[in-house]
């Protein structure tokens, strides 16, 4: 296969080194605004060239994953509609699905194959230079085929994940998958970043320990990244912060009447349910 990666941050850059690392297509191409992230993809032998223009590598590929934000997706497949090798597949990396299926959909020729996907791991750091081709191992990836991608093309992409490291890959719809992922991956984001924004932060900075450093690690974010997810998924993440403040105030209302019987009975019920998820990921 002859494979172009769009986009070389953390995840392109992961991505194109798991590829290399697990793969070894015949070429291994990437496409990236900056020439120098190129140039040191090229030089650490990640990828096959930095010489041919876009429409080039297009024209070549079988696969195009597109490790962007999710609005530049859309714009790239727009815009190179006519460059796209006939039957190639082209699958993606963001973290909205639905806007993304639809605004493609619009514009995708009958030869081509688009199947969404979004790999369930990443670094809080940016840039290619923390990229890291192990950050897949034993990872989920979600992938979000409709009716109009066909069950090989679904079967290769998958072969793909699980060749470069992914232990799971999920089939979801897209409306499916953006409901789930505004509660399993937006919604802590947001929760870390209301926690560490709170203005008893400075009076207690210096009294910080383990448990406050793991719940408000994402908080150190790609603010532009995440501002587009969660406008663009907003309906999905406003009724999970409603969900959440409920929760907070039922949890306020025990604490505030005395009431240790049900506040033990919630503590003990939460902590079934993490020692539930740590056997499962185990």
């Amino acid at each position: 296969m002859n494979i172009t990666i769009v986009g070389l941050g953390v995840i392109g850059g992961s991505m194109a080194k798991a590829i290399r690392e697990n793969i070894r297509p015949e070429n291994l191409w990437a496409v990236d605004v900056d020439f120098n992230i190129l140039k040191e993809a090229y030089e650490d032998g990640i990828i096959d060239d930095i010489d041919s223009d876009v429409k080039i590598y297009l024209e070549s590929s079988d696969m195009v994953i597109l490790c962007t934000y999710p609005k530049a997706a859309v714009d790239f497949i727009v815009s190179n509609m006519d460059n796209f090798k006939k039957n190639a597949i082209i699958t993606d990396t963001s973290g909205i699905k639905s806007k993304i299926v639809e605004e493609v959909r619009k514009v995708l020729r009958q030869d081509l194959e688009f199947i969404g996907g979004h790999p369930m791991a990443g670094k809080e750091s940016s840039g290619y230079k923390y990229s890291d081709g192990s950050i897949f191992r034993g990872a989920s990836c979600i992938i979000t085929p409709d009716e109009y991608c066909s069950s090989e093309n679904v079967l290769l992409l998958k072969e793909l994940l699980f060749k470069i490291g992914f232990m799971k890959v999920v089939e979801l719809t897209p409306l499916s998958h953006d409901k789930i992922v505004a509660y399993t991956s937006q919604l802590p984001h947001v929760i870390a970043c209301a926690v560490i924004s709170s203005k008893s932060y400075e009076e207690g900075k210096e009294c910080i320990g383990g448990s406050f450093r793991d719940m408000t690690r994402v908080a150190d974010i790609n603010c532009h990244l995440w501002s587009e997810l969660l406008i663009e998924n907003k309906e999905n993440i406003l009724t999970e912060i409603s969900s959440l403040v409920e929760g907070l105030k039922n949890i306020h209302a025990i604490i505030e009447n005395n009431d240790r019987y049900k506040l033990e009975e919630l503590l003990k019920k939460s902590s079934i349910i993490r020692r539930e998820m740590n056997y499962e990921g185990n």
